[in-house]
């Protein structure tokens, strides 16, 4: 299980790194939702990798990240997201507080299940702002990512 959750992340960071490129190619020609949703795509995952690791998170949820360094804060992600896998059991509970102040238990499985849905979840947000924007949307289906 935990290779199928590698796969996972890898396939994911894989098109974070694509969308981080062309954010990156034009800054000009892509919207503020979109490098705003990246931010809060690459935020969230450091702060989830942060709560298995029950340290305190450096990212705000919706946080601007200055282009020049999404594609660092991508790479330091998936790497904190390996070693996770590495160092805990996927049915190993963690204690977090969300950003309400609310304080829940979840195992490691769930916690890096919602980070590679969510991810996919706003990648198909700025799919559809790029069409709005004129923009081709990167094909990003896992499928073809498996092809």
């Amino acid at each position: 299980m935990k290779d199928f959750f590698k796969e996972l992340l890898e396939y994911s960071s894989y098109y974070n790194r694509q969308l981080i490129d062309v954010i990156n190619q034009d800054p000009s020609q892509v919207s503020e939702k979109t490098t705003s949703l990246m931010s809060h795509m690459l935020n969230a995952h450091h702060i989830w990798n942060y709560r298995i690791a029950g340290e305190k998170p450096l990212f705000a949820v919706w946080q601007n990240q200055p282009k020049e360094v999404m594609l660092e804060i991508e790479l330091t992600n998936f790497k904190s997201s390996e070693d996770i896998l590495e160092n805990y059991a996927l049915d190993h509970i963690g204690i977090y507080t969300n950003s309400q102040g609310q304080q829940f238990e979840r195992n490691v499985r769930d916690i890096l299940f919602h980070i590679i849905n969510h991810t996919t979840y706003h990648r198909a947000q700025i799919a559809s702002d790029f069409k709005v924007i004129g923009l081709t949307p990167l094909l990003n289906a896992y499928i073809h990512y498996k092809r």
